[in-house]
């Protein structure tokens, strides 16, 4: 037997069993471990690693201009006039250096700070990471006078770096198009890239940047010429202030740059933005920590200078010094310790002692000099002192007394038997019948249940003490045991997993956003810690047959109809040919690209130009070459008589454009290089394989398609028709026993765990939706307008 087991153990793992997966197809295989996640906010970081590139470009003292162009196909442009990422070989791969940086992870000018002093993208995986991800990338570097060009697709070059052409201009170009089997969206939201751009331009008040949304038609350039300060005043946005001035603190110390500025409002919360080296720290960090501490020990030093009652003077402590204020801290920093690649929160110890020495330095002195703006911000701070006593005694009121004293649990909380609370979860459900189908489909031994009697209370209008005297709040802190705000303690929280369990409709939505900004607010240890869950209740069932499941959401019930096709139906094309299993579902995946690309493009040029140029067949190299673009024009003249066709060369490209001008309404259409070399435009260009009209055979029904661009909606409708679908809108249509199967099962259910970014993004919603601020709701509210796809009235 053991003689047996040995030679069982020798054949069956050997070397040839290891799988070494390097660089960029790691990257493909495991791509949350490079940009977070693969949804919105993974999608949005590879435009971030590109643009921070171009920014260090800035901050090294070269690029002055940044573009971005969100694309009509969702391509995205990042252009800057810095030097251009070097084209010549390097001594140790025998690769252009362009080359290295896109396709080697590790490959960057950042780790030596003899070429970059301050850097965002110290990784050294940005580009590359960002090339692996894409379907498709483009590269053009402007240096020496020559365009060098090279393109790749999922990482892999398509041909060597080669020159297309002379330029005065320099600077880098990148062009990518975010790969759709890698990201769960590829849809990239203008106000996210409009809120980063903007951020950028304060911190960088020296660079102009412009923002150009190809899908809207939108075309903006953002350039502050206080920085800061600017930033500043734009989030004191509609809340009145305690007094004009900015104030304004600048200094440097050891290599590091700190640059704050800072005011005061009338509101109850402090609203502070931390950047290091032009990255956004959401989570703070040493910088934030060393102002806190040195604009409180400033104060504390000309507190005795000031007329003010002796025991006021004593309530003050640095909490109360925050309510109201307007801050923003930047700092340079060389080498900057981040936790974690998705850089939220700084660690070098020596910024604090920088920050705070600089700070405590400036404002003693500027405090002394302007004892009108001090006693202001003294007097708002003993303010929030009172209130801080009075919310205080609130608070007492709703903790509980120990996790033993069950007597003080509320009344509406539905309990588990588990005392362990590593086992335990809580569901926090909207609305009492959801709440009974909950408390009767749960498993009793280890999930609570706590119904919420309409709506929390709005924390954005509430002060502390208000904030802990609302019923809602009390019933869910005195549920959770572990108290609330500075007092929180983890040791003391009865349930691991706190999950919020709302509907997927409007009202499920807001208070969906209301609980997040409470906890965000006033509990972020949880978050932080990763004990707070979103339910993700299915949007549909399903029914084919005797099979039934439950759907998530209209993206997995997409999968499911294709798979469905790839299993059962096959495609018989004009040429006799038949697509079967994954052939079939590679073609309608290509006419499904084509179809989107061909809307995107004929939106952005007119449908009678795209139509022409298709049939002409133009490319990028008609544009280089006068002759050939000389017949090419002649075939068009022909295609569109009612147009006015002519051409104009770009010195800056080195090649020319097309000029259409409808004769009749004098509207003017051009088609320059970046159109052409575009991969809509190409993958258009190139068609699909198969041989059109086509026939769909699936079950017993057969349908005939003309063209690509309805292949891929016919197909869907066809398969659907063979589904029962049914579309659930709220918890309370749920069952126990469904509901307990597709929301609360561990086995069975989804669950998003919540991240300090999502609950910071609500909390700016609820701002800007419940604040009190008419302006930034209305743009709000015309920006998502037409958006709108399911409303419930």
């Amino acid at each position: 037997m053991g003689k047996k087991r040995e030679e069982n153990l020798q054949t069956d793992y050997q070397a040839t069993d290891i799988k070494a997966v390097t660089g960029l197809e790691h990257v493909r295989l495991r791509p949350s471990m490079y940009i977070g996640d693969i949804g919105e906010r993974g999608l949005h970081h590879l435009i971030w690693e590109i643009l921070d590139n171009a920014v260090d470009e800035h901050m090294a003292g070269y690029a002055s201009h940044i573009t971005l162009i969100i694309h009509a196909d969702g391509s995205i442009t990042v252009e800057d006039d810095g030097r251009g990422i070097p084209v010549d070989i390097h001594p140790e791969t025998g690769l252009p250096a362009v080359q290295m940086v896109f396709t080697m992870l590790g490959a960057g000018g950042k780790f030596d700070k003899k070429v970059y002093r301050y850097s965002g993208g110290l990784h050294g995986v940005g580009a590359s990471v960002v090339n692996a991800l894409s379907e498709w990338l483009m590269v053009e570097v402007y240096r020496d006078g020559k365009i060098n060009k090279q393109e790749y697709r999922r990482g892999e070059p398509l041909y060597e770096v080669k020159v297309v052409g002379n330029t005065t201009k320099r600077g880098t170009k990148v062009v990518f198009k975010p790969d759709p089997e890698i990201f769960e969206t590829t849809k990239i939201k203008f106000d996210i890239v409009e809120r980063r751009i903007r951020e950028l331009a304060y911190l960088n008040p020296e660079c102009t940047f412009r923002l150009v949304d190809e899908r809207s038609g939108k075309d903006l350039t953002y350039k502050f010429d206080k920085g800061i300060e600017d930033l500043v005043k734009f989030l004191c946005g509609g809340k009145e202030q305690l007094f004009d001035q900015v104030i304004r603190i600048r200094g440097e110390k050891d290599g590091v740059d700190v640059d704050i500025a800072f005011t005061y409002t009338k509101d109850y919360r402090e609203s502070v933005e931390t950047f290091v080296n032009n990255i956004k720290t959401l989570e703070g960090g040493t910088h934030l920590t060393g102002f806190r501490s040195g604009l409180t020990k400033a104060v504390m030093k000309v507190l005795p200078n000031i007329k003010l009652q002796k025991e006021l003077k004593e309530t003050i402590t640095g909490e109360d010094l925050r309510e109201g204020l307007v801050a923003v801290i930047s700092c340079k920093v060389p080498e900057p310790q981040f936790e974690g690649q998705t850089k939220t929160k700084l660690g070098n110890q020596n910024v604090k002692n920088i920050v705070e020495s600089i700070t405590y330095e400036y404002l003693s002195e500027y405090f002394d000099k302007n004892r009108d703006i001090f006693r202001l911000i003294v007097e708002k701070a003993v303010e929030a002192a009172l209130a801080r006593e009075a919310a205080k005694k609130a608070k007492e009121l709703v903790r509980r007394k120990s996790p033993l004293e069950d007597s003080s649990l509320p009344g509406k909380l539905a309990d588990c038997s588990e005392k362990d609370p590593s086992k335990c979860e809580i569901f926090i459900v909207e609305g009492e019948s959801a709440g009974g189908s909950a408390k009767q489909g749960r498993d009793r031994r280890t999930q609570a249940i706590l119904p919420l009697r309409g709506k929390i209370l709005n924390v954005e209008k509430a002060r502390l003490d208000k904030v802990f005297a609302n019923e809602e709040v009390k019933t869910i802190v005195s549920s959770l045991g572990c108290g609330i705000g500075e007092d929180l303690d983890l040791s003391k929280l009865r349930y691991h997993k706190i999950i919020l369990m709302t509907d997927a409709d409007v009202d499920g939505s807001h208070i969906r956003t209301l609980l997040l900004t409470f906890f965000y607010r006033y509990m972020p240890k949880l978050i932080d810690a990763g004990h707070l869950y979103i339910a993700q209740p299915p949007l549909y069932r399903i029914k084919k047959g005797k099979r039934s499941q439950y759907v998530k959401d209209d993206r997995e019930l997409e999968s499911i109809l294709l798979k469905t096709l790839e299993e059962e139906a096959v495609l018989i094309d004009q040429s006799g040919a038949e697509y079967r299993g994954e052939n079939l579902s590679q073609v309608l995946k290509q006419v499904k690209e084509i179809e989107e690309g061909y809307k995107a493009m004929a939106r952005l040029k007119g449908e009678e130009v795209l139509k022409a140029l298709l049939i002409a067949g133009i490319t990028e190299e008609a544009l280089r070459d006068s002759s050939l673009l000389g017949e090419k024009i002649k075939e068009l003249e022909k295609l569109l008589p009612d147009m006015a066709i002519d051409t104009h060369y770009d010195r800056l490209e080195d090649a020319y454009e097309i000029v259409f001008k409808d004769k009749i309404t004098n509207r003017k259409v051009i088609v320059d290089v970046d159109f052409l070399s575009s991969l809509s435009y190409k993958s258009l260009l190139e068609g699909s394989r198969v041989r059109f009209p086509v026939r769909i055979v699936y079950e017993k029904k057969s349908i005939e398609v003309e063209s690509p661009q309805d292949l891929y909606s016919k197909a869907m409708e066809l398969v659907k028709e063979s589904f029962e679908i049914q579309r659930y809108k709220g918890l309370g249509e749920m069952n126990p026993e469904q509901l307990w199967e597709t929301t609360m099962n561990p086995a069975t259910r989804r669950l998003l765990r919540v991240s300090i970014e999502d609950a910071a993004e609500a909390d700016r919603i609820l701002s800007i939706l419940l604040g009190e601020e008419v302006e930034p709701r209305r743009e709000f509210i015309e920006a998502y307008a037409r958006e709108v796809r399911n409303l419930d009235i």
